[in-house]
């Protein structure tokens, strides 16, 4: 029975399974449109799907899964399951039932998680509601305003350029002046000792 588990034999059986209804589709085709060998074909294709059917009957079906290997016992309805977390024994004795304070606990955890998905759900549903349409044309603005700001920052940048290149020319003028003072003063007191003469 263990080739019964294969996949090549799963593979074979869908292979069988399909190819026999193929072929009936085929025959009823053929016979409502009257072709030749309708007949026959209608014979071969529900001869081989009877034949299959009864090949399903015989093997039985396939567990989805194999629960019972993690759970030994699990698929005899009479059978006592011990917790996992006991561990492998041979001996299967009966589970002790459970305490309420333990199943409170672990209820109450499970109640904890649930209310915490709750609020986030809640939360996540009132963005979903949240009305986004005038967002394109605040951020259009938005972008104005920065383009804006950085066109006048950098117009700044250019004053502060000019307002120093004036400083530097007002200080030299300053200098300027400040000489040509003294040389006016010296020429006043050239003059000066002119006069006394």
């Amino acid at each position: 029975m263990s080739f019964v588990k294969t996949k090549s034999f799963k593979y074979f059986k869908n292979l069988a399974i399909g190819v026999g209804a193929a072929i009936v589709l085929i025959g009823a085709l053929f016979k409502l449109e009257s072709f030749p060998y309708a007949s026959e074909l209608l014979i071969i294709g529900l001869t081989t799907e009877a034949i299959i059917f009864l090949f399903l009957g015989i093997i039985g079906p396939e567990p989805d899964y194999y629960w019972h290997k993690l759970y030994p016992g699990l698929d005899d309805y009479h059978a006592h399951l011990q917790p996992l977390t006991a561990g492998p024994t041979n001996a299967m004795p009966e589970v002790a039932p459970l305490h309420g304070d333990v199943v409170e606990r672990q209820l109450g955890g499970m109640l904890t998680e649930l209310q915490s998905m709750s609020k986030s759900m809640a939360a996540l549903k009132s963005l979903q509601e949240v009305d986004f349409s005038g967002t394109s044309d605040q951020i259009k603005s938005m972008s104005n305003f920065y383009t804006k700001m950085n066109e006048a920052m950098s117009d700044m940048a250019k004053s502060a350029e000019d307002v120093k290149a004036y400083k530097d020319q007002l200080t030299a003028l300053n200098k300027n002046l400040g000489s040509l003072n003294t040389v006016y003063g010296n020429m006043l007191a050239a003059m000066a000792n002119i006069g006394r003469q």
